[in-house]
């Protein structure tokens, strides 16, 4: 399994045009063997921000992703519509690997955020211990959490992204973020992570 992350900022005036293109691209995505999943997100705090997580069976698939129609048509919007080139970012997993077999109920109001980091490559092999630790926490003790993934992003040894759902926004400033390995792997990130951290943090609603 292959996981993406792509970034797209639109230019205010093609913002509504270039999320329904998005879609239909989503649409047909879907409809590739080699698709597993497919997700359209918008930023809460900028509208004109999208990001979209893709899963794929392996990097064959990506690659036969970049020739059908539907993705170079979107690329091609891009050049109109976009501000600036999109960010791909090509993910590794990591311990524990990814889980997604948990879902939303119908109550839930799902709080998702993506969190794309720059670190001190120092720190890099401590945070990734530090955080098996805490994912394997969060998903076995905290009921609020439906979905917690950590990866590294290829040839980017400065980077990780973390993918995160959560039944409810106070799941996370409550209670998740005042648990002990949280509390750890947070002390850790002010030294390990370049600036500040909430830069990073991209809190986004599914379209």
């Amino acid at each position: 399994m292959k996981s993406t992350i792509v970034k797209f900022t639109a230019k205010p005036e093609h913002t509504t045009s270039f999320a329904a293109t998005l879609k239909e691209a989503q649409k047909a995505t879907q409809k590739e063997s080699g698709n597993k999943e497919i997700r359209v997100f918008v930023s809460k705090s900028d509208a004109n921000v999208f990001f979209v997580y893709e899963r794929w069976a392996d990097k064959a698939a990506i690659t036969s992703h970049d020739n059908e129609p539907h993705t170079k048509k979107l690329m091609e919007v891009g050049k109109t519509a976009l501000q600036t080139a999109p960010d791909f970012y090509f993910l590794g997993d990591t311990n524990p690997l990814p889980d997604h077999s948990k879902s939303a109920n119908p109550e839930d109001e799902v709080f998702i955020i993506f969190f794309i980091f720059k670190l001190k490559t120092e720190f890099r092999a401590q945070l990734l211990t530090q955080f098996e630790d805490h994912i394997t926490n969060t998903r076995k003790e905290e009921a609020g959490n439906i979905l917690f993934d950590l990866y590294t992003v290829d040839d980017q040894e400065d980077t990780l992204a973390v993918y995160e759902h959560w039944r409810k926004e106070s799941d996370v400033w409550d209670i998740h973020f005042n648990q002990p390995y949280a509390v750890k792997t947070g002390k850790l990130m002010e030294e390990a992570v370049v600036g500040d951290l909430k830069q990073y943090m991209n809190f986004v609603k599914e379209i």
